[in-house]
């Protein structure tokens, strides 16, 4: 047995004499004795731990066949993953006027219409509920909630087609909030809707200044009243969006949090993501956290700050795990409002990015969104390529105009990898 490619080792300040090591392949982290660690760089390792350590992804038969499995990572995972997720843009209309809405000119009363949600339904079910793949589809906008009667449509339809062919059929959705009041709630899940990301952007005063109503209200009273009347009915996580200047404030929202009622045990999540672009070139808020140019410095530090502060109070937040981008999962999908498809929601009317339309089906994609982008020796060398493969294709569009080059992370990680790791580690050890 041999020590993985993809294995980090960081110092265990808590436990002199052990090492922190943390697998890039498999996200497993273990406080391992440095003897240990020496021991099966020899190859000297028992039976016992050999086994544990190897199912840990830290010890391999063959280093290069590991290194083989990881370029092949998703070859082998379409090729045997039966879930498709299905990103349904129900409308471009929105009643928020958020200062760093990255819709930009796509903004405006652009509604599906029942003829494209029928289309819709239809080439899911041709696609993939009658070669036997179940579906995951999130409602998305826009505000989604502005199409209140094609949701119930395509979760009605979906549902009793998949049924019919023994398949499952969840959903879930992107909301603003403002208009996720408990009698919505109580029918979402009646309808099969699951779990709804709403955003709340720090305290009242920063909340209001970025997302206030087209009027120029605030929404952030709005929101939180109808969080407490739906957190109980529906699987509610909530992302906060935050700039450098003010994320060190985003602590008191967490606070506010408690305060009304709006528990850990009460929410899935919270989670936080950099606002590092504004306009037309903004990042989709809801997926910023994945995409941002993480290569500046207050990013990473403020990601550390605000996810060890949710932690403090007992809120679950995202894991420490590869990242899969859609990008690179064939089964997955956006469908606009018009019936365009695209493989990334912040592509939406980008020229020369549609993969497709409902009527057509999906075309050869391959060039347009360079999926052999991290296929050279720079990646194939790099430890971080599982966490990475890489990186954002939108980030290099955002840069350099072009999906063209590397967004390389290796500074990012090698930067913050090891606090974030430590982070887990002494949360885990805090829930035992």
């Amino acid at each position: 047995m041999h020590l993985s490619r993809y294995l980090k080792r960081y110092p265990c300040p808590e436990r002199p004499g052990h090492l922190l090591l943390f697998s890039t392949r498999t996200a497993a982290i273990a406080i391992v004795p440095e003897k240990t660690v020496a021991d099966m760089e020899r190859g000297i390792i028992s039976s016992a731990t050999g086994e544990t350590l190897s199912r840990l992804g830290f010890l391999v038969p063959d280093t290069d066949a590991e290194a083989e499995e990881v370029r092949r990572f998703f070859t082998m995972f379409n090729q045997q993953r039966t879930l498709a997720t299905i990103i349904a843009v129900l409308n471009m209309d929105c009643n928020l006027a958020c200062t760093y809405c990255f819709e930009g000119g796509l903004k405006g009363e652009r509604y599906m219409n029942t003829e494209t949600a029928e289309r819709l339904v239809s080439f899911l079910d041709q696609r993939y509920l009658a070669e036997g793949v179940s579906l995951n589809l999130d409602f998305y906008g826009g505000e989604p909630l502005l199409s209140m009667d094609l949701i119930r449509l395509i979760a009605t339809r979906l549902t009793e087609l998949a049924g019919a062919r023994g398949l499952s059929c969840s959903f879930g959705m992107v909301s603003n909030g403002t208009l996720l009041t408990g009698e919505v709630a109580q029918e979402l899940a009646s309808l099969g809707v699951r779990g709804v990301q709403v955003t709340l952007d720090g305290t009242r005063e920063n909340h209001n200044r970025f997302r206030p109503f087209v009027s120029g209200r605030g929404s952030f009273d709005v929101i939180v009243r109808n969080l407490l009347e739906s957190c109980d009915l529906l699987d509610i996580s909530i992302v906060c969006n935050y700039t450098e200047e003010n994320y060190c404030e985003f602590p008191l929202l967490l606070d506010y949090l408690l305060e009304v009622g709006l528990a850990p045990e009460r929410l899935v999540a919270v989670n936080f993501a950099p606002i590092s672009q504004i306009g037309a070139d903004a990042l989709p808020p809801e997926f910023n956290d994945g995409c941002a140019s993480h290569n500046l410095p207050w990013v990473h530090e403020s990601q550390l700050f605000l996810r060890q502060e949710a932690l403090n109070r007992g809120y679950g937040v995202a894991k420490l795990r590869p990242p899969l981008c859609m990008v690179e999962l064939a089964n997955d999908l956006v469908v606009t409002h018009d019936g365009e498809l695209y493989k990334c929601p912040a592509f939406m009317g980008r020229k020369g990015l549609a993969v497709g339309t409902l009527e057509e089906g999906v075309t050869d994609y391959r060039d347009s969104y360079r999926l052999d982008i991290w296929e050279n020796e720079e990646c194939f060398n790099c430890e971080y390529l599982p966490f990475c493969y890489g990186g954002c294709r939108l980030s290099r569009l955002v840069q350099t105009g072009e999906i063209t080059g590397l967004d390389c992370r290796r500074d990012y990680y090698e930067a913050s990898l090891e606090q974030y790791v430590q982070q887990e580690m002494a949360n885990s050890s805090r829930k035992r």
